[in-house]
């Protein structure tokens, strides 16, 4: 079976063609077996526990099974259909149940106990003694204390829980597929940009249909609901985005979100803490609930003013006889972006070809950090679209794998993510390389315009880029500390900050060229590219904190005593709350971050690395944009050192301070509103 055999493909890489479906069950229930031998092998042991033969044992066990896990939850977020699905729902108990079996074992746990009592007795060096105490407190924070009705708790908790997740993205991603608006009368698509209604008519002609359909998936419905001119369609496009997993049929997802918070509530309190947000939190950069909820309250403050005002022009520039709402957003911003600034999307998507876009990353990489990426069609993948990079340090050593999968897909979530197939580590003397990916949703190429990104995409492409690279880049010896595996309010450090290399100049005229004339982009645009990174951005910043304080509320207290989703929702946009209210649509309900990825109590995260990110680009231009002894600073302090040591001290070794304010208030256009 070629998922759980030792792999004999170039570099270890992931044979995706001959990985049957059927293969996934038989593989997990032996790679599970596998991890419970390895685990009954360390309690067994009759010599006393120490650092190499528990802690460092129990770190490299289970190697097959995070292999079958990557490949097969990988493959179901990017490339999933009814049966992956079905699968996922039945495997995902066992993981849970595994992960309780070995967290609450009482045996392992006395010998990991023993180690960190008696740690200073052991010659560690900074990561070994991260791994340590990571483990010793992952077994707290898990349970490891209860006694043992609270233990079955716990694991019916756990087992519910992963069930629950699982199926709030399946409905999501069913009624985002299961809507399409399908035109016939040219009239309707007034405002339309050429090449989005060369995409719509291409999906209509694939299902057979006259006309033009557009979707919900992101490369057909924000262009929609930014250039339609009727305003009748971009509502009901906007009013059937917001419906998902909140309409009257079987993917509504309310109970889900109330079922998904309140469980994760009773774990926590189950193991000591106050609630979700406090046991997260006690990982994370912040610490705590009030320090999140000062942090954000801190920035609504400096932008809730400006945000109003921001909108009070967007109302009087469209010249409306109606209070604009959401669905009219995105068209009039559009519209006084053009007016302002003298341009728009539609003028810059020529001069960002996606192939052109692809290269300027990696050039970046490579003046930045001396590193080539090297596109093969040696390397086996689990979709055609696909893209597969070998990557190279200078010398030409091998650093490890890239896959790049760009367009959407009815099986295919929306957004973009990074994600990895195999870690980074060092074991038996063997460096064994990662393998990453970079997962988006641009526009297809059709017959006769080739992919081309709004600037927007183009800093999604480079903040998913960032992401691998702090994969690629990384140089740890275990696989639990390399990488991405950082606190949740740093991992977006790595790229957030190369988002800002594509407002420079001097970046973009490696990449903007016109794919039709390969002229550069002009300057006139580069220069009003710079000023749109404060236009509306107030507005931007308190919706973004909206979602914040909704992510806070669910996890920061008790939510068995929501009775009603939509209005609790509604009191918890109050303080950031810029368009009217839409009763028919929840944000909840498809908020996938939350009830379904990682983000639960912490999606103040993007704001909190935006800090960072600002504080260490204004270095770069102190410096010089790609001055090289910053970019090691960089390199040698963060991007390969992953969660080997305690973020704060990482990002003053690189900076030489704690990070600062100002720069990302500068940034926005909020300096002047400082209190």
């Amino acid at each position: 079976m070629e998922l759980l055999a030792t792999l004999n493909t170039e570099y270890g890489s992931i044979p995706f063609s001959k990985i049957n479906e059927s293969d996934y069950k038989p593989a997990f229930k032996q790679a599970i077996d596998l991890v419970q031998k390895e685990v009954q092998d360390i309690i067994d042991l009759k010599d006393a526990p120490t650092f190499k033969n528990t802690i460092e044992a129990l770190e490299y066990s289970g190697m097959p099974l995070e292999r079958i896990s990557n490949i097969f939850f990988n493959l179901q977020a990017a490339d999933t259909n009814e049966n992956i699905d079905a699968i996922a729902q039945e495997v995902a108990p066992w993981l849970s149940e595994l992960s309780n079996d070995i967290i609450l074992n009482q045996s392992l746990f006395e010998r990991i106990k023993l180690v960190y009592e008696n740690r200073a007795e052991y010659d560690l060096n900074p990561e070994e003694k991260t791994l340590l105490e990571h483990t010793y407190k992952s077994f707290i924070r898990n349970g490891a204390l209860l006694n043992s009705d609270e233990k079955k708790t716990l694991r019916a908790i756990d087992k519910e829980l992963s069930t629950a997740t699982l199926k709030f993205s399946e409905n999501v991603l069913a009624d985002t597929n299961a809507y399409e608006l399908h035109l016939t009368d040219p009239e309707d698509l007034k405002g339309l940009p050429s090449s989005i209604q060369e995409a719509a008519k291409e999906l209509a002609k694939e299902q057979g249909k006259e006309g033009w359909i557009f979707t919900l998936h992101y490369p057909s419905y924000v262009p929609f609901v930014t250039y339609a001119d009727n305003r009748r369609l971009r509502e009901k496009m906007s009013l059937a985005y917001g419906k998902r997993g909140f309409q009257n049929n079987k993917n509504n997802n309310e109970s889900l979100v109330k079922k998904i918070a309140s469980l994760r509530h009773q774990r926590a309190v189950l193991l000591g803490y106050d609630s979700h947000a406090h046991f997260v939190l006690e990982e994370r950069m912040a610490k705590s609930p009030e320090a999140v909820y000062s942090f954000l309250e801190n920035l609504r403050d400096k932008s809730y003013q400006a945000a109003t005002k921001e909108l009070q022009e967007l109302q009087e520039f469209s010249g409306s006889d109606f209070k604009l709402q959401k669905w009219d957003s995105a068209y009039y911003a559009e519209k006084l972006k053009h007016e302002k600034l003298d341009f728009n999307d539609e003028l810059l998507k020529p001069y960002f070809e996606l192939h052109a876009v692809v290269q300027g990353a990696f050039s970046l990489a490579e003046e930045l950090f001396a590193i080539k990426f090297i596109e093969t069609d040696e390397l086996d993948t689990y979709h055609p679209e696909v893209k597969t990079y070998t990557v190279e340090d200078a010398k030409g050593n091998h650093l490890g794998l890239f896959y790049a999968d760009f367009f959407p897909r009815p099986g295919k979530r929306n957004g973009a993510w990074m994600t990895q197939y195999q870690a980074q580590y060092r074991l038996n003397g063997e460096h064994i390389r990662p393998h990453v990916a970079i997962v988006c949703n641009f526009s297809r190429p059709t017959a006769t315009i080739p992919s081309l990104l709004t600037f927007q995409e183009v800093t999604t492409l480079f903040h998913e880029f960032g992401h691998a690279l702090h994969g690629l880049l990384a140089n740890t010896t275990y696989p639990g500390m390399s990488g991405t595996s950082v606190y949740w309010d740093f991992v977006e450090l790595p790229s957030q900050l190369m988002e800002n290399w594509c407002y420079e100049e001097e970046m973009l005229a490696r990449f903007a060229k016109h794919y039709q004339t390969g002229e550069t982009l002009p300057k006139k645009f580069i220069d009003k590219i710079k000023l749109s990174r404060q236009f509306l951005e107030a507005m931007a910043t308190v919706r973004q904190l909206g979602f914040s304080f909704l992510d806070m509320a669910w996890h920061s207290q008790d939510p068995r005593a929501v009775t009603d989703l939509k209005k609790f929702e509604n009191e918890q946009f109050k303080t950031t709350q810029l368009f009217d209210d839409v009763p028919e649509n929840a944000m909840s309900t498809s908020f996938s971050h939350l009830f379904e990825g990682g983000y639960a109590a912490g999606y103040y995260s993007y704001k909190w690395s935006e800090v960072l990110d600002a504080d260490a680009f204004s270095y770069f231009k102190e410096k010089g944009l790609f001055n090289k002894d910053i970019a090691k600073k960089l390199q040698d302090n963060i991007l390969s050192k992953g969660g080997t040591e305690d973020p704060e001290i990482l990002y003053e070794r690189f900076r030489g301070r704690k990070a600062k304010l100002e720069a990302l208030l500068e940034r926005a256009g909020f300096k002047s509103v400082q209190g």
